[in-house]
């Protein structure tokens, strides 16, 4: 296949052409040739409105059901609404049914997955069926194709288990994934402990439940050596906590997801389920903090955290409806509205390094593996939008920046 890229305005920092607009020649998915006003020789024409062209993002934590919940999303549509929504490549949650905690499921997403442009690379359970007692087959699923290992949004409560498996994993170079939130501060907290959740009447969630796991985790780190990653980080303190491990040496990364950077818990005043997540929305000092977290690089990864919900366990009183928000579609556009471009573009993108892949740069001769979108308009974020088969979007209904055109990868074009 051979594709002309017309006018693109290149977005990354390490090509010799970042914010040049130019003209990019692909070949059996290799860029070819970068230059102005290049001739077209019977190959396919790209053009868009203000087109914008980066190297492929890629979302760390998305969760999509197959197999065992494909009501809920299915592998190849949650890989086409990864396409449309400019991602290349996504890290898939261990969360489905059976749990992916041995390497027959992960070669099981792994094969569905084929043939997709985007592509799939599972995250294996830290414990078998995820459930904190046992260390899972790591090592197996690592050959298989695993590229982290970690129990999604569950703390691991044992800490001599946690510290064994950060000792192992250093045998094959392994990322061990901690979501941070001690079960018993928690309790039945179902919103941000604050002046929100006082004012409606609902069990709050301290700050103190995510950063004490956090301060557990990372005393773990500074003991046993290895790669720690703590994902979707809510509290202003556990950005700092977080900064002072990067400070002292420690081999620490840290996300925070889009709902995270745009909304709080200002948003729960309608008792709406789909602003129910985890870690919960917190206020707008924590929103600030993470913001700057960001910017001054505590903060590693944007992830959509995208989390398909069936409609039947959100459409139900806010105390019992389950958790989560899906992301993908909304995620670049929700985050033009709080941060500069090449910011996102370069969290959306530095994943890849951390989590072992392969990382290219906009450059001839490089695998051809783009996002191509516009940071320019505004629009409404709809159910129009939304390409999931779950509908539980915490940003219906808001307004959001720019547009994602499509992607170019696996030698494989999709537009929307």
């Amino acid at each position: 296949m051979k594709i002309i890229i017309k006018s693109a305005k290149i977005i990354d920092s390490k090509s010799p052409f970042h914010n040049q607009t130019v003209d990019l020649l692909i070949a059996d998915g290799l860029i070819e040739k970068i230059g102005v006003s290049l001739p077209n020789d019977n190959a396919t024409e790209i053009k868009f409105d203000n087109l914008h062209v980066s190297q492929g993002w890629f979302d760390s934590s998305v969760s999509l059901g197959e197999p065992g919940y494909e009501d809920r999303e299915t592998i190849a549509n949650g890989l086409n609404v990864a396409a449309k929504s400019g991602f290349t490549a996504i890290a898939l949650q261990p969360n489905s049914f059976p749990i992916i905690d041995n390497q027959s499921q992960v070669n099981f997403v792994k094969n569905k997955a084929n043939g997709f442009a985007t592509e799939i690379f599972p995250i294996g359970a830290l414990t078998k069926a995820s459930e904190g007692k046992d260390m899972a087959e790591l090592f197996d699923m690592k050959k298989a194709g695993a590229v982290a290992f970690g129990d999604y949004n569950k703390s691991i409560d044992n800490a001599n288990l946690l510290k064994i498996a950060l000792q192992y994993v250093q045998d094959f170079d392994g990322l061990v994934i901690t979501y941070s939130q001690d079960p018993n501060i928690k309790g039945n907290g179902v919103a941000n402990e604050g002046i929100v959740s006082t004012r409606l009447g609902l069990k709050g969630i301290p700050d103190l439940a995510e950063e004490l796991q956090i301060s557990r985790n990372l005393f773990l780190l500074e003991y046993t050596g290895g790669k720690l990653h703590i994902p979707t980080i809510s509290t202003a303190k556990s950005v700092q906590l977080i900064r002072e491990a990067k400070a002292k040496g420690l081999n620490v990364t840290a996300s925070a997801s889009v709902h995270h950077l745009v909304l709080t818990d200002e948003k729960l005043d309608g008792f709406d389920t789909r602003f129910k997540v985890t870690p919960p929305l917190r206020t707008e000092v924590d929103r600030q903090a993470l913001l700057n977290g960001i910017a001054d690089g505590t903060i590693d990864i944007i992830t959509s955290d995208h989390n398909p919900i069936d409609i039947e366990f959100k459409k139900m009183e806010f105390d019992t409806a389950k958790n989560g928000t899906i992301g993908l579609e909304s995620a670049f556009g929700a985050l033009l509205t709080v941060l500069p471009l090449e910011t996102i573009v370069s969290k959306l993108t530095s994943g890849r390094t951390i989590f072992g892949l392969e990382n290219n740069t906009i450059a001839e001769g490089s695998k051809a593996n783009l996002t191509f979108f516009t940071p320019e308009g505004k629009s409404t974020f709809t159910k129009e939008n939304i390409l999931s088969k779950s509908k539980n979007s915490a940003f219906l209904g808001t307004e959001i920046k720019g547009s994602v055109y499509g992607i170019l990868n696996q030698n494989q074009l999709v537009t929307k």
